[in-house]
């Protein structure tokens, strides 16, 4: 192959190293009007009366909007596929405010600083209410967080929100009871994860304004163009052919943007006045008025017998959906039917799970969305019983171990296809050097050096749920638009897309034309999330590219006068025989020539849904060093082995698995929501919120074991996401392999591993 499986450098990478305005608030027009929110002070509150006519009368100010001047329409802002699984429990803006952080009032002015002033003088009197802040607590608590009539959801989710009861569910396959009373060997421990912020580069920003048709037009970072139409269409009660959405480059995303976060307020803005608007979220509201990733407590149970074969699995997982359910059905999910079916030859699985509501601001999509929090109960569990069975733990996990041709009941019954799970671990266990360092040893009286490893799986798309449409444009000098709905959001899906159709149209990739996402004229997709757009979007390009070629040949036939099924087609040339003959025509010619009297100009379009999401899985290992007197802990090393099948572009997919990594270190040692007893957000900057620098993450290795995935582009599976999994399982491990401390809360800091050290 010529593209497919080579590091083609990115598309766009010379505008972004060079600081090209590319982003939405560089090419935001001279003149918007500054959109800025007034936010809640209270967790749980009534709004009993706002005063506005101050804040209207300040100079610049152009209008100020509260819950009386916004559509009554319900919604969520979780870019989802209709119908949502979400419940529609917002609005714009409400007279109930359930976070600190919510929104109160919208004012929008010339300048910046106009908006601010006017921010202050808007007088809001609050009835404040008891808030619920203890997950634990949340079910059947007195205050009911969403008691409003107009609540609605699409279908059963198991939803009750007069006991604050946003999502609840159960599976199982098998006797887990009888397999638990058969076990030698039980764990049974319960395993915290906190909220995490995505803490993207680039904030929430849109700006809006009415074309010439009075059309309502959003330019927004955004994951997801289409759903945000949708999303925005409902919320305003306007139909969806008065909104038009572009996607401009995108400075990192993580899943924060597959929530309309932003859209709203300048849109809102613009249909009052008429006029341009552009909001862009602080960095303080990007972590206190935005969503972050789901806090759970997942309790797992594990039966094995004596020699280390699993016979039973049960997973019980209370996530935190905040103050609204966007994501909240869906994510949780992942925490279950995303690590059990790892271990299929356990006998019997079990999965139960809660989602509640409680006055902290609303969780929605991070990258792992779910399986994340999983991995780390699941594979802290699976270390647990190892060190319980005096086993090895990677020996436990390979004797029971998913296999390349097994039904999985706990994935949804899929049968899986392309698995080197096996080869991974074997592969990682070498280059860590297992044999010498498992578990731990002394470097100096008070310093250990020990590993610990873990193993995952994800998704690649949402199966029977995810759709990609694509166009491939055969232009006039026989060059290529490559049409796409699917956001490109810092990962090079735009190049990886644009390898594909090369590959397929047996061109140079100077020939592809990526166009942007534009709603008006893009094909239709979901959007870049669940692991989908390589498998999915890349589906539908490999059809596209295929269907154009046909076309291109039954065209060049009618100009040779011969039959379509004589010729050829390598990539410059349409020919009979051979390439050198009399009977052929170059496809710059044929283009030409198309464009011309009564020719037919040529584009492929082609739609791609998967019956099936085949899983990318990862092994991880982590070296730490750990200081026995401060409890200070530094990752020294640490190696992700991956099988995403064919990586399209093997450099691309090693940027992304090594920041996939820094990510679950972040998670796993310095990150961490906190609220105060008034349900506050305490660390709503990156003075106070640590993510990992450079310094913090020491050496990382990545390397691949390909599969080839039969329902693939060329064999690829989604690597998006499983990357992230692994780290905080395999520093916990590593350090409870130093000293004895086995943290089952994140993120595992100096504090309570001291604290562990005494007491053990």
């Amino acid at each position: 192959m010529k593209y497919v499986n080579k590091g083609v450098p990115k598309l766009d990478a010379m505008a972004l190293v060079t600081g090209k305005p590319v982003y939405t608030d560089d090419i935001a027009p001279e003149g918007c009007l500054a959109v800025k929110v007034l936010r809640s002070p209270h967790a749980f509150a009534r709004i009993t009366d706002i005063d506005t006519e101050a804040a209207g009368q300040m100079p610049g100010v152009a209008c100020v909007l509260t819950h009386e001047d916004v559509p009554r329409n319900r919604f969520t802002m979780a870019g989802q596929s209709f119908p949502e699984p979400s419940p529609y429990d917002r609005l714009i803006l409400d007279k109930l405010v359930r976070y600190v952080g919510d929104p109160v009032a919208i004012v929008a002015a010339v300048t910046e600083r106009q908006a601010d002033h006017a921010l202050k003088a808007v007088n809001v009197t609050y009835d404040v209410l008891e808030p619920v802040l203890d997950p634990d607590q949340a079910l059947d608590h007195p205050s009911i967080i969403h008691p409003e009539n107009d609540y609605h959801v699409n279908f059963d989710i198991g939803n009750d929100a007069t006991r604050n009861l946003c999502s609840s569910g159960e599976f199982s396959s098998g006797d887990v009871d009888a397999a638990f009373e058969q076990a030698e060997v039980l764990v049974d421990r319960t395993y915290e994860t906190k909220a995490n912020n995505q803490a993207m580069m680039e904030t929430f920003r849109t700006f809006s304004y009415m074309d010439h048709t009075g059309r309502l037009t959003l330019v927004s970072a955004t994951q997801i163009p289409f759903h945000a139409r949708a999303i925005t269409a409902r919320a305003l009660n306007i139909p969806k052919q008065r909104i038009r959405v572009i996607k401009p480059r995108i400075g990192g995303g993580f899943g924060a943007k597959q929530t309309v976060v932003s859209e709203l307020f300048p849109a809102l803005v613009t249909l009052k006045t008429g006029k341009p608007a552009k909001i862009v979220f602080t960095r303080q509201e990007s972590f206190a008025a935005s969503t972050s990733r789901h806090a759970m407590k997942i309790r797992v149970r594990l039966g094995a017998d004596k020699k280390g074969n699993l016979l039973g699995i049960h997973v019980d997982t209370l996530s935190n959906t905040g103050a609204y359910g966007e994501h909240g059905p869906t994510t949780v999910g992942l925490s279950g039917h995303k690590t059990m079916p790892l271990y299929n030859k356990a006998r019997a699985i079990k999965f139960t799970y809660n989602v509640v509501y409680t006055n902290t601001m609303s969780a929605g999509a991070f990258r792992g969305y779910g399986a994340t929090q999983g991995t780390f109960a699941m594979e802290s569990a699976m270390n647990e019983l190892a060190k319980k069975l005096a086993m090895d733990p990677l020996a436990l996990r390979l004797k029971n171990l998913v296999e390349e041709g097994e039904v999985m009941p706990g994935y949804y019954g899929e049968k899986l296809s392309a698995c080197t799970l096996d080869q991974c671990i074997s592969h990682g266990k070498d280059l860590i050097g297992w044999d010498e360092k498992y578990p731990c040893r002394k470097v100096s009286d008070s310093r250990v050096r020990a590993v610990g490893a873990a193993i995952t799986m994800q998704g690649s798309g949402i199966a029977n749920i995810d759709t990609a449409s694509v166009e491939i444009r055969l232009q006039d000098d026989g060059f290529y638009t490559l049409m796409i709905g699917a956001a490109d959001m810092g990962t090079g899906c735009d190049t990886i897309l644009a390898q594909m159709a090369a590959e397929t149209l047996c061109c140079d990739m100077e020939k592809i034309v990526v166009s942007q996402v534009d709603t008006d004229h893009s094909p239709y997709d979901t959007g870049s999330y669940a692991s989908s757009t390589t498998f999915i979007t890349g589906m539908s390009v490999v059809k596209a590219g295929k269907d154009l070629i046909e076309q291109m040949i039954g065209a060049a036939a009618k100009r040779l006068k011969t039959e379509a099924g004589d010729l050829e087609f390598n990539g410059n040339l349409i020919f009979a025989g051979s390439p050198d003959g009399d009977t052929a025509i170059t496809v710059e010619d044929l283009a030409r020539r198309l464009a011309v009297g009564h020719g037919a100009c040529l584009s492929a379009t082609a739609t791609h849904a998967s019956p099936v999401s085949p899983p990318p899985f990862m092994a991880g290992f982590a070296e730490i060093e750990l200081d026995l007197e401060t409890g200070k802990v530094d990752v020294i090393d640490y190696v992700g082995v991956v099988d995403c099948g064919t990586p399209i572009n093997p450099n691309l997919a090693r940027v992304q698995t090594e920041g996939g990594i820094a990510q679950g270190i972040g998670m796993a040692l310095f990150e961490d929501i906190t609220y105060n007893k008034s349900g506050k957000m305490m660390n709503t900057s990156f003075m106070q919120y640590k993510i990992p620098s450079r310094l913090d993450i020491g050496n990382i290795r990545v390397d691949f074991k390909s599969s080839y995935e039969p329902t693939g582009p060329f064999g690829a599976k989604s690597i998006g996401e499983v990357v992230i999994n692994t780290p905080a399982p395999a520093i916990a491990d590593a350090v409870a392999n130093a000293c004895g401390v086995r943290l089952r809360k994140l993120p595992i800091t100096a504090e309570d591993i001291i604290t562990g050290i005494h007491d053990y």
